[in-house]
């Protein structure tokens, strides 16, 4: 948005009376689908100082570094981090099962979804935020290559519970995806154990601007979700026994 606003506030400085026209924008009443922004473009256009073709340009760039800022108005933490991840994942992997008691006699759900191979995947999702303003998520939903500082929680994370973690990130422009084995994250620095009082076995991690880049060894591709899984699969049982 403040890209966007910059490109506004230089093509608005075209007008003859600028300065008289910044003044109207503060009193300006936004009511969808009537806004700030929809009250300059119609100025600038009407004032032959924004031409169509660089409408389209202004508007396919905000485009391309929004693709996902929809992600930031799902309001219910369980709708973005259910609903959305759970779905979003499924999409990307369509051989993740659902787990029922017919393909693990144990399952009492602990876990999200199952693999071949006996995989039980546990996801968790996050989006990046700026951590210092008081405002609503998509107004402060953060662009992948932003500075500002932004605190992820990953909460009731269960390592006795699942073999492979699967956590997906949502900037306003791209999606992140870190395929983890369970003991990684179980013996990982910032893993807090107890996130509440007398839950045994389940803890948090934050990532922030602080530490995200120790975790890229798992980063992954999206097209490339269901190798990956198998592989922290490996290693998690190669980690589990000492080998």
């Amino acid at each position: 948005m403040e890209r966007l606003r910059k490109q506004l506030d230089g093509l608005i400085d075209r007008l003859a009376n600028s300065d008289e026209f910044h003044s109207k924008l503060e009193d300006i009443k936004s009511v969808y689908p009537f806004s700030e922004y929809e009250y300059i473009i119609s100025h600038l256009l009407a004032a032959q100082k924004l031409t169509l073709d660089e409408y389209y340009e202004l508007r396919d760039g905000y485009i391309d570094r929004n693709l996902y800022l929809y992600l930031f108005e799902i309001s219910a933490p369980r709708g973005f981090g259910e609903v959305w991840a759970h779905g979003h994942l499924k999409q990307l992997v369509p051989s993740l099962q659902r787990p029922n008691k017919k393909l693990d006699k144990e399952y009492s759900g602990q876990y999200d979804f199952f693999l071949s191979l006996n995989i039980r995947i546990e996801v968790k999702a996050s989006r990046a935020v700026d951590s210092e303003v008081d405002e609503p998520l998509y107004i402060k939903a953060l662009a992948s290559d932003s500075k500002r500082p932004f605190d992820m929680n990953f909460q009731q994370i269960k390592p006795a519970c699942c073999d492979v973690f699967v956590w997906l990130a949502a900037w306003r422009d791209t999606i992140r995806y870190w395929v983890i084995p369970s003991y990684d994250v179980e013996n990982n620095p910032y893993y807090s154990k107890g996130q509440h009082l007398g839950n045994v076995g389940e803890g948090q991690l934050h990532l922030n601007q602080e530490n995200i880049a120790k975790f890229n060894k798992y980063l992954c591709k999206s097209t490339e979700l269901e190798k990956a899984i198998k592989e922290a699969f490996k290693k998690e049982k190669k980690l589990r026994s000492g080998a």
